[in-house]
């Protein structure tokens, strides 16, 4: 292996890791705020680049179809729970909310579909039809098992991948998209040639990242988010409503896997369950974190892109087996490092 490959490698696994730090917060941010392993992350990931696909062609996504459908279910969930608990008066309200901003969203999108607007354009009602989606999951799946168990929360987790990854491929097809790149330009480094595409997946990856400290440190909202992760009850106590915080935790996760999923849709062939792996990937790295520590997640996600690219060259049938193999002394080490408490009946 000569100097050329090395870099060419470590440029490869950056990008990588780039993208599995985005992934590996978005996870942490979750699982602190709702006590969610956010398997269905992947989903939020393929979605976006099967979107902006859609919109590139000109054709309806099928991402506008199933925001309509979990919006109506919401709202009849909504329903039922306003005048069960004798509410009527809130239900107007409630509807409201639930049902303009995606009806809003699907006329936008069916007008501008067809319109073939600039990427910058279509990036942007990408993300506005994205990010709901997380939303009225968390409030669909999750928000009704938010006193259940760790492992009830897991097994929810597990069914609405499952049943994202069929909704995929019922609205997207099995066929696989590739999205143009946001540049063309190619740079030059002695022997290192590096794309455009690269430098915006580096750059725009770490920015989110600095917006997200920044949001976390030194806003409320991100302070309030803070504050349920470290103690639910208490949140509940100075007037957090955890419920609230874990809608606006599933937004967050849903926007960062949709732009990842733009960002890497010029790099590799998406298909409509290609986001599982990727998220699996993103969920190594916050393994290395413990699931709390944003540092050493971000850490971990590099390492786990570095370890793809070179294990490519060097064994590339088991990449994915070198990846997720590192997890074993991980945990092992976290186990032997940590205080055990037995459970309480």
């Amino acid at each position: 292996m000569d100097v050329s490959t090395i870099l060419i490698l470590a440029q490869d696994g950056l990008i990588n890791g780039a993208i599995y730090v985005l992934l590996a917060v978005a996870l942490i941010l979750v699982f602190g705020v709702t006590r969610v392993v956010l398997i269905p992350q992947g989903e939020f990931v393929s979605y976006g680049a099967l979107t902006l696909a859609s919109l590139q062609l000109g054709v309806m996504p099928g991402t506008v179809w199933l925001l309509l459908i979990l919006a109506g279910i919401v709202a009849a969930m909504e329903t039922v729970r306003l005048v069960s608990s004798g509410a009527g008066r809130e239900l107007p309200g409630a509807l409201a909310i639930t049902l303009v901003p995606p009806i809003a969203i699907a006329a936008l999108a069916k007008m501008c579909a067809s319109q073939h607007l600039a990427l910058g354009w279509q990036v942007l009602l990408t993300m506005l039809i994205v990010i709901p989606l997380g939303p009225l999951v968390y409030r669909l799946a999750f928000r009704p098992l938010a006193d259940a168990s760790s492992l009830v929360l897991l097994i929810a987790a597990v069914a609405v991948h499952f049943v994202l990854v069929g909704l995929g491929l019922l609205f997207f097809g099995a066929e696989g998209v590739r999205t143009p790149p946001f540049s063309d330009a190619q740079l030059t480094f002695g022997t290192l040639t590096v794309s455009g595409q690269s430098l915006w997946v580096c750059a725009t990856s770490f920015t989110f990242i600095a917006l997200l400290a920044w949001f976390f440190s030194r806003t409320l909202y991100g302070k309030a988010l803070r504050a349920v992760a470290f103690n639910r009850n208490g949140a509940r106590l100075v007037g957090i409503s955890p419920q609230l915080a874990g809608i606006f935790s599933f937004a967050l996760a849903a926007a960062i896997g949709c732009l990842s999923g733009v960002l890497i849709g010029p790099i590799t062939t998406v298909y409509y369950d290609s986001g599982f792996l990727i998220g699996l990937k993103g969920f190594v790295g916050a393994i290395v974190g413990g699931m709390a520590s944003y540092p050493l997640a971000a850490f971990g996600s590099l390492m786990v892109g570095f370890l793809e690219s070179y294990s490519s060259f060097w064994l590339s049938g088991y990449k994915d087996v070198m990846v997720f193999a590192a997890i074993i002394p991980i945990l092992l080490w976290r186990s032997l490092s940590s205080v055990h408490y037995e459970e309480e009946e």
